[in-house]
Order: structure tokens, then sequence, then C-alpha cells
């Protein structure tokens, strides 16, 4: 396989896992958050990743999340579900109940906490690709795996059997960029950050935009139809409200993901609540610095438009 295996394209958001006041999964919201973002726009979706909060859900969990996502895509969309792992066993195993729940598609990211040479980094890929039973997508996110998928790595993953795309959420626009240059010829290549760095990736040539965003704020994904319009000024000026969204989320407090589940029951849309521990969620200043900067945010995008 390789990135023409797949037709993966588009503005494919990484959607939260919500979750009830008892702290169970909240599969209706999960299923509701879904079919708007497939309605406004997008072309699927990536579950159970660090937006998502893999890392507090249980093995049970994660495979219910995982049936939750593809019975909700249905035939509008990709299905990608997390199959995040420190060993090559465990990333199997999500992995396996990733394909008996049809999805298209595994998110790996490198093994996290341990502290990996490049050896062992490659080593554990190509483990996990030679037991895949799905088709792979890179995940690099160092900042939160600790390990990173510098171009060089990628540029051996790439001529893996399995590996057809790479989610590169470095943040990091050189390594993005060079990265698209090294691998593209092999695997589909989805900007991360496309809140802060999309219009470029698109002018760049990547395959797709993956971000936590449009969770809260669906005109985000318009940036892909814009720039396949050729509307440049109207993307570069969505894409500087979504640096300045993406600023009043970490800032002030605030961390990411607890303040995507605040703002979006600030607005009332499916699929926030709160996050779980060890993540807590917003209170006092932070969050009426959160709900007073949505207000200020909404209003500027009506009066742009």
């Amino acid at each position: 396989m390789d990135r023409n295996s797949i037709t993966w394209s588009g503005a494919m958001p990484a959607i939260t896992t919500p979750f009830t006041k008892g702290n169970d999964v909240d599969h209706d919201a999960l299923t509701a958050n879904i079919k708007r973002l497939l309605d406004a726009g997008a072309t699927g979706v990536l579950a159970a990743g660090c937006t998502g909060e893999f890392w507090s859900l249980r093995a049970e969990e994660r495979r219910e999340v995982y049936q939750t996502t593809r019975a909700a895509v249905g035939d509008a969309g990709t299905a990608i579900v997390g199959a995040a792992g420190i060993t090559p066993r465990d990333v199997i195993a999500a992995m396996e109940d990733a394909a008996k729940a049809g999805a298209e598609a595994a998110l790996v990211m490198p093994p996290f906490f341990a502290h990996l040479s490049r050896e062992e980094i490659i080593a554990h890929f190509t483990a996990v690709n030679d037991a895949a039973p799905l088709p792979i997508m890179l995940y690099n996110i160092p900042g939160n795996a600790g390990n990173a998928l510098i171009p060089e790595i990628v540029d051996e993953l790439a001529d893996l059997e399995n590996v057809v795309a790479i989610k590169e959420s470095s943040g990091d626009w050189l390594n993005f960029h060079r990265t698209l240059s090294i691998a593209s010829d092999r695997i589909r290549v989805f900007c991360g950050p496309s809140s802060t760095i999309g219009v470029p990736a698109m002018l760049a040539q990547c395959d797709g935009l993956v971000d936590c965003f449009p969770n809260v704020w669906t005109g985000l994904l318009d940036i892909w139809p814009m720039i396949q319009a050729g509307e440049f000024d109207r993307a570069w000026a969505l894409q500087s409200r979504a640096q300045e969204l993406t600023d009043l989320f970490v800032t002030g407090g605030r961390t990411l993901y607890p303040a995507t589940k605040a703002a979006m029951d600030y607005l009332g849309l499916p699929g926030g609540g709160v996050p779980r521990a060890p993540l807590q969620p917003l209170s006092g200043e932070p969050l009426a610095g959160l709900h007073r900067g949505l207000d200020d945010f909404l209003q500027a995008v009506e009066t742009a438009a």
C-alpha cells in the first residue's frame, strides 16, 4: 500500500470524546458531534486521539468509541481512530479492535514516556507494520509523545507496506514542510495544526487538514474549499481568525483540551462536557476569560461576514 491505495483528503477534524456526569462515554453526544461536523463539510473524523483523551479510555471504552465513530460516519466520510500504545503489542491489539469496528485506518504515534533512539522508533513501527490489520496513519506530535517523527525517520517509515499517511502535528513549519517534501511521493501528508498553518500547508499541496478547532468553530473547515476555489484572501482572513482562537485556548491559565470542551458547552454544541482526570474542567477567571474571548471572536466573525 501507499498514498495511491487511499482517497483520503480534505478537512478531517480530531474529535472530542464526551463523557456523561457519571464519567461514562456519552455515545449520543459523540454521534451528534460527528454528524454535525460531516454536515458542515468535514470529509471524515479522527477519533480517540489526543483531542479524544485516548489516555483516559479503558480498552473496552476505546472499542465502543471505535464502533460508534464508524456507525456515525457511515458512508459520509472516513473514520480513522487512534491506536496509541507504548509497546507494539498494545498498538496491534488496538488496531485489531479498530479493524473489527470497521475503521479505515489507525492513527499511530511513537511510543510515549520512554525516550527512544531513531533505531528504536523505526523498530517499533516496523513491528506494528508487520502485524497491522489496517492501513497506518503515522502521528507526529512530539510535544505530547516525547518522541519525534523527524523527516528523516518518516522517510524510512514511508516505505513500510502498511504506512499510507501521516498527521504531522509538530507545529513546526520547517519540520512539516520537510516531511511533505521528503515523503509525499509515497504517503499522504495531513497538516495537524491547520488553525495556525493550514493555508500555507495547502499552498504547499498537503493532502488534508486535521485540527481540534472545528469542534468549536466549523468555519475553520472552509479553508479547504476556499483554497481549492482560489479564494486566497478569504482563506488568509480565516487563518488569522483561527490563530486568534488558538491563542485564546492556550493562554490565561487555559490548556487546549479542557478549553475545547468548555467552549463547546458554552456554545451549546454536542461533544463537550468535562474532561477526564488528570485534566480538570475550567473554572474561575480562565473560564470567564474563555467566555469573553468567544463572545468577541464570534462577534468579529459575524461582522466580517
